[in-house]
C-alpha cells in the first residue's frame, strides 16, 4: 500500500520538533521523505532521553520512515547535490532562522529558479518578517507572546507550563502541512510552487479562537479561571478523596443533571445552568467536597456508564491500556532493523483505504546516503570521493 501522499517527496532540512512532526506525518502517509542532515553538527533530538537501545525515543518516533542523507551544506559540492535532487523532489521544509538558507544558497528564490514548481515551506518562531525575525524562541515565549498564557493556568499562582508543545505542534506542524498540502493542491491547478512561511506564534495567536474573537469583536479580555472553559466555571478538574482527579465538562443540560444526579445532588443542577460567577463558583465548591467524599476507583465506576462527561484524568501508562484508545489502534510496532520492533504512537487519522505500515524507526545519520547518490545516478568512485572530501558522511 503506498498512501494517500505517496506522489510526494520532500527534501526535509528541518530538526528539533516543529517541522520532524510534520514530516512525520506526510511520510506515515505515504510520502517520501529525505532527511538532509549535517555529518557534524547533531541534532539535539537524536542525543534527548530517554533512549531505547542507545537510541532516543523522541528521535527513533518523530523520524520513522524517512530516509537521511548526511551532506555538509556549507561545501559547494553539497550544493551541487540539492540541485541534482531538486529534479526528483519539489517539496523542501526547513526550519532555520530567517537568512540561513538563503546564505547556503538554499533559499526559495534560487531553488525556484531550478524547478519553478517548488513548494517551499519555513516554519519559524516569528515568521519571515518583522522586528522578531530573527530573535531566539521556544514554545512556551510563542505563546507567552501570542497572549494564550495571560489566560491559562490558575489566578492565584499565573501562567503553567504545558506538557505538550502547543505552539510547535499545532502552531508549526500542523499549520505547516495544511499549507503544504493546500500549496500541493494549488500547484495542480497552476503548475507552479510557492514559498509558504509558517510563524508558530502567529498560529499560536489563531489557536484563540473564542477568547480572541471576543477580545477582537467586544473588547472582553480574557483572564485567568475567569471563561467558562479555564477554570472560570465548574468546568474543571476535581480530586478525589486518594488525590487522583478527574475532568468534568458536563455543560449541557443532560450531562449536568446527570453528573449532580450521580453524586447523589440532582438539586445542584440548576446552579450549574447559570450564567452568574457567583452561582458557578458556589457550584464548584459543592462539586469539590462531593468528589472528595470518593476514592478515583469509586468515582471511576460511579461514571463509567453515566453518560456526564465526566472522564479519569489517566496517566501516559493508563491510556495506553485505555480500551477505547486500544480499540482505535493509537499504538504501533515500527521495525527497528534488525528484527525486533519498537512501540511508538501510531498516526492518528484513519483513512478507509489504509495507510502503508510502518517501514522503520529513525535512521542513523546518513543511514541512506549511498543510497540516495546512488539513484541520482552518481558511481560509487564519485560517492567515495565526496565522502573523502566529508562532502557527505
Amino acid at each position: 500500500m503506498l498512501g494517500p501522499l505517496a506522489s510526494l517527496k520532500v527534501l526535509d532540512f528541518s530538526t528539533l520538533l516543529p517541522g520532524p512532526f510534520a514530516s512525520l506525518l506526510l511520510a506515515d502517509m505515504g510520502a517520501e521523505v529525505l532527511r538532509i542532515e549535517s555529518p557534524t553538527r547533531l541534532d539535539l533530538l537524536r542525543v534527548l532521553p530517554p533512549h531505547d537501545q542507545g537510541v532516543s525515543a523522541s528521535h527513533a518516533y518523530l523520524n520513522r520512515n524517512k530516509r537521511s542523507l548526511a551532506l555538509d551544506l556549507k561545501q559547494p559540492e553539497a550544493l551541487e547535490v540539492i540541485k541534482q535532487l531538486l529534479a526528483v523532489y519539489d517539496i523542501v521544509l526547513e526550519q532555520f532562522r530567517p537568512g540561513v538558507m538563503e546564505r547556503l544558497g538554499l533559499g526559495y528564490e534560487a531553488l525556484k529558479s531550478i524547478n519553478p514548481k517548488l513548494i517551499y515551506v519555513s516554519i519559524t518562531g516569528y515568521g519571515q518578517t518583522g522586528p522578531y525575525k530573527d530573535r531566539a524562541g521556544h514554545d512556551i515565549n510563542y505563546l507567552a507572546l501570542a497572549g494564550l498564557a495571560s489566560y491559562t493556568g490558575r489566578a492565584d499562582s499565573g501562567p503553567l507550563p504545558l506538557g505538550i508543545q502547543a505552539a510547535d505542534i499545532a502552531g508549526g506542524s500542523l499549520h505547516g502541512v495544511i499549507g503544504l498540502l493546500a500549496a500541493v493542491i494549488a500547484r495542480q491547478t497552476t503548475g507552479l510552487g510557492q514559498h509558504l512561511d509558517v510563524s508558530m506564534t502567529d498560529c499560536a495567536f489563531s489557536l484563540h479562537a473564542m477568547a480572541g474573537a471576543g477580545y477582537l469583536a467586544c473588547g472582553v479580555e480574557p483572564g485567568r479561571e475567569e471563561q467558562m472553559l479555564n477554570g472560570g466555571s465548574f468546568y474543571d478538574y476535581y480530586r478525589s478523596r486518594d488525590g487522583r482527579w478527574l475532568s468534568v465538562g458536563s455543560l449541557e443540560p443532560p450531562f449536568m443533571q446527570q453528573l449532580c444526579a450521580a453524586l447523589g445532588r440532582p438539586e445542584l443542577a440548576a446552579q450549574g445552568l447559570s450564567p452568574q460567577p457567583e452561582q458557578q463558583q458556589a457550584l464548584k465548591n459543592e462539586l469539590k467536597m462531593e468528589f472528595e467524599k470518593h476514592d478515583f476507583a469509586e468515582l471511576c465506576a460511579l461514571f463509567a456508564g453515566v453518560d456526564a462527561c465526566v472522564e479519569p484524568v489517566l496517566s501516559v501508562a493508563e491510556a495506553v491500556r485505555h480500551p477505547q484508545l486500544q480499540a482505535r489502534g493509537v499504538v504501533t510496532e515500527v521495525p527497528r532493523g534488525d528484527g525486533s520492533t519498537q512501540a511508538q504512537m501510531a498516526c492518528p487519522l484513519k483513512f478507509s483505504e489504509g495507510l502503508p505500515e510502518p517501514r522503520h524507526i529513525g535512521a542513523a545519520v546518513g543511514a541512506h546516503t549511498d543510497q540516495v547518490l546512488g539513484e541520482l545516478g552518481l558511481s560509487a568512485q564519485r560517492i567515495e570521493q565526496l565522502r573523502a572530501a566529508k562532502v557527505v558522511s
